[in-house]
């Protein structure tokens, strides 16, 4: 059993650090999810979910889900050590330039919430989901997966476009690239992008709002599909994959991108993945079951200083004789 003079030592233990004073003073004003945490603390999601995980400890935490993310707020207790201890701790932060500094990017980060106003809470954070992605090392992962294919031309689909950093890369090669995403939010930050960069661009690029379940394509009428840091969000990653076949083209590619399988709890339990990767034989037996020839993967380990799981890269070939 917990003596009164150990719950006090873990109160002293957890409020002695800045950063996790600094989550709870904005998590008692608003609800807030990682991505805006991390936007206001000018930190990556690594450090911040690690903190989160310390104050969920405590009790002083609780979450809530909607669809692929993960809200927090601070729950006080209305008497005892933690009450007390962080009166005293909220008090003398009142007037601190750090505390003001964080409420004033919390009132901009909560003004970019109300602009999108119509849509689902969560869906307003599309346009800051680039600052996420790139704490998967993002950019080189990309590179990777487009050097598969750079023939201009070609007709492809990017599947869970989101923001549209995939898409308009491609168009820059000069490919026809239809972009799609089941969330209306990112779809709208990638029309802007697009719109702001049409300029001088020798492909093109369409959006549509679809599921990455039921592709609203034809049957083998793109080159290639992509889908880059997507599979781990979906229900269905199986049926994802078979849709890509269907639409691609016979002799046309298949590319995966995503986490080896891992134990990375907390990237389920903060960015709400639905799976924790994925291994080659499961991957080799999806790709196999919809039709497509033996995939090449190739494994990419992480930074050493980032706390991440290993990626892959999957390219598979829809066999030239294919009548699906």
């Amino acid at each position: 059993m917990t003596t009164p003079a150990e719950s006090l030592q873990k109160v002293f233990k957890t409020l002695s650090d800045p950063t996790r004073i600094r989550i709870l003073r904005l998590l008692e004003q608003e609800e807030l999810i990682v991505g805006e945490l991390m936007d206001i603390l000018g930190m990556a999601q690594s450090r911040v979910s690690r903190h989160l995980a310390v104050l969920r400890e405590t009790g002083l935490l609780a979450d809530r889900r909607d669809g692929t993310f993960v809200a927090y707020h601070m729950i006080l207790p209305e008497e005892g050590q933690w009450h007390d201890a962080w009166t005293l701790a909220r008090e003398s932060l009142a007037s601190d330039p750090m505390s003001e500094r964080d409420d004033t990017l919390l009132r901009r980060a909560l003004a970019a919430r109300k602009s999108s106003s119509g849509r689902n809470f969560f869906d307003s954070v599309g346009p800051e989901w680039d600052a996420l992605r790139r704490v998967f090392g993002d950019d080189l992962l990309r590179a990777r997966a487009t050097t598969m294919l750079v023939q201009p031309g070609l007709r492809v689909a990017d599947i869970g476009t989101g923001t549209g950093v995939l898409a308009l890369e491609l168009a820059d090669l000069g490919l026809d690239v239809v972009g799609i995403d089941r969330s209306e939010a990112m779809l709208e930050a990638a029309r802007q992008k697009w719109r702001a960069l049409e300029q001088g661009k020798s492909g093109s690029v369409e959006f549509r709002v679809a599921d990455a379940h039921d592709l609203p394509l034809e049957s083998n009428s793109v080159d290639a599909a992509f889908a880059h840091m997507v599979l781990h969000s979906l229900e269905e990653p199986s049926r994802a994959v078979a849709e890509m076949a269907r639409i691609v083209k016979p002799g046309g590619q298949v590319i995966l991108v995503d986490f080896m399988l891992h134990d990375h709890v907390w990237m389920k339990q903060e960015l709400g993945l639905l799976w924790l990767g994925f291994a080659p034989d499961t991957l080799t037996e999806w790709l196999d079951a919809a039709g497509l020839e033996r995939p090449r993967i190739t494994q990419h380990d992480p930074d050493s200083t980032r706390d991440l799981p290993a990626s892959f890269v999957a390219v598979s070939r829809k066999p030239e004789t294919s009548a699906s």
